[in-house]
């Protein structure tokens, strides 16, 4: 091996490229790419607010409808505002009627939020009258908020003395229903783990049981019809289905309709712990032990919430979803859906395969054209390659951040390969033109040109990111996956594939005028 190919392979740009080439192949293989509904499959619902609001409150009904269905345990959703009245919801792999109603039954209604305590509800979210600006401290956050005196009265009264007490805050909680769940989230629900601060206080069944009559039991291979008899006996209006066999589920949905109850069937996802679960089941936020100063026995109507993260930004999350929370016990505005669109999953394979030729095809359009425009190859492969690297290193992103890629994502892919051929080609005119003689001109004369090469280029990447920074924050739908793919694949190519492609071309076309 020459010597100038062993001082290109050990080249650092050259390097960065193949081990960001590597992990992102690599990031592939282990985390494969999530898709948007234009392409899964789904649903989209144009949802309208009764009027036109401001900014902040069109921000808090998106946030406030995102917490609910994440609650109500529906996956790959996007909330998206379109001006000052209107909301795209996109829900990926919902493919019935059926399905698509339930969605539309969780954004038209209101919401209900509780504050209960050891098995009584103190407040509703009626009761909280004024939500104050959060506060955060490196990992500490406090929420203050006011809520009503009768309120204040009865929780002073039941919180007299019981410093460290657990209080739950609810939205949306399955009130009057029957839980069947298996042993291990039942066992988890009846520990001390939601009330660490006083073992001795009712566990967290214990205190939904009383506040909201709803019934936990031990899944042990009950068949449908037993489950509906119970609910049936119990006088309950909706069955939650925790973790069971799937067939069961659809067995008990079937039967449940005729018997007027409503179905909700939760499934532990990747990852996450059953505290986390029987969280997101319930809809609970919380529970925040009660202070010293609030266990006095004195009305208090100016309160807060208290608590810490990990880190400064998961803290500022949690403090702004507690905020919002308190805002919207039920929605600021009346929402109503006004449009609903199926995308079936076939269609979407047929969508996903177009793009895959579209983008070979760019590859492929990228070849000849730089090979007819130099007639070598050893500039066209280079080129037409470097695009390739640049697309695999584009999705390995998307995998890593889970961004879920949609048509308008992939055409900014497509985008980003016409831009980074550009891009090269300035590059190579450089490298081919002028002419230095001796080896100390040659080398100021090639590191000017690759100067204005560069100059060019930034310049030229400046101006993408810019335009497509307004699209991200401005625009949202289908213009913010097309935004967010241009902008991955500029930044991938003006800091590791053009920097490396500009190596390989200067060894490649050394001595060449």
């Amino acid at each position: 091996m020459s010597k100038k190919r062993k001082n290109l392979l050990r080249n650092w740009r050259v390097l960065l490229l193949t081990f960001v080439l590597l992990g992102s192949i690599l990031t592939l293989a282990v985390r494969p790419l999530t898709y948007g509904i234009d392409i899964s499959g789904g649903v989209a619902l144009v949802v309208e607010t009764e009027k036109p609001v401001s900014s902040n409150v069109m921000s808090t009904v998106v946030m406030s409808l995102q917490n609910r269905l994440n609650t109500f345990g529906v996956k790959d959703i996007t909330v998206e505002a379109q001006g000052n009245q209107i909301i795209l919801v996109k829900v990926a792999n919902v493919t019935t009627a059926e399905q698509a109603q339930g969605i539309k039954q969780v954004i038209e209604q209101q919401g209900v939020f509780y504050m209960e305590f050891l098995g009584d509800v103190f407040a509703t979210g009626k009761d909280v009258e004024q939500v104050f600006p959060y506060k955060v401290q490196d990992t500490s956050w406090e929420v203050p908020f006011r809520i009503s005196k009768a309120a204040a009265e009865k929780f002073a009264q039941l919180a007299k003395g019981k410093a460290g007490y657990p209080v739950d805050f609810f939205l949306d909680v399955p009130e009057n229903s029957l839980m069947i769940m298996p042993k291990s989230i039942y066992d988890e629900m009846n520990s001390t783990d939601f009330n660490s601060q006083a073992p001795t206080a009712p566990t967290l069944m214990e205190r939904v049981i009383k506040a909201f009559h709803i019934t936990p039991v031990i899944y042990k291979n009950q068949s449908a019809d037993e489950i509906i008899k119970m609910a049936r006996d119990m006088k309950k209006d909706r069955i939650v289905l925790i973790n069971v066999d799937s067939n069961l589920a659809k067995a008990v949905e079937e039967k449940a309709t005729a018997e007027g109850l409503t179905v909700r069937t939760v499934t532990q996802a990747n990852g996450e712990s059953n505290k986390a679960l029987i969280t997101r089941v319930l809809g609970l936020y919380g529970p925040y032990a009660v202070g010293a100063g609030l266990a006095e026995g004195i009305p208090r109507q100016d309160v807060q919430i208290q608590g810490s993260s990990p880190d400064r930004l998961s803290a500022m999350q949690e403090a702004h979803t507690i905020a919002t929370v308190l805002q919207t016990g039920s929605l600021p505005v009346k929402l109503r859906v006004v449009g609903m669109e199926f995308i079936s999953p076939r269609l979407g394979e047929d969508f996903k395969n177009q793009a895959i030729y579209a983008g070979i095809g760019a590859l492929i359009a990228v070849l000849l054209i730089v090979y007819f425009h130099y007639r070598r190859l050893k500039i066209a492969i280079p080129v037409a390659s470097t695009s390739l690297f640049e697309v695999i290193i584009i999705l390995g992103v998307a995998s890593l951040i889970k961004w879920n890629l949609d048509l308008p994502s992939i055409a900014g892919i497509i985008a980003a390969i016409g831009t980074g051929v550009d891009q090269q080609i300035v590059i190579t005119d450089e490298l081919l033109g002028g002419k230095s003689t001796g080896r100390i001109s040659r080398r100021l004369g090639m590191l000017r040109r690759m100067g204005r090469a560069f100059f060019v280029i930034l310049a030229s990447a400046t101006t993408t990111v810019v335009a497509m920074s307004f699209l991200l924050v401005y625009f949202v739908g289908s213009l913010k996956g097309f935004a967010v793919t241009t902008i991955l694949g500029v930044l991938i190519g003006i800091g590791i594939t053009r920097p490396a492609y500009a190596e390989i071309a200067k060894y490649l076309l050394a001595g060449e005028k």
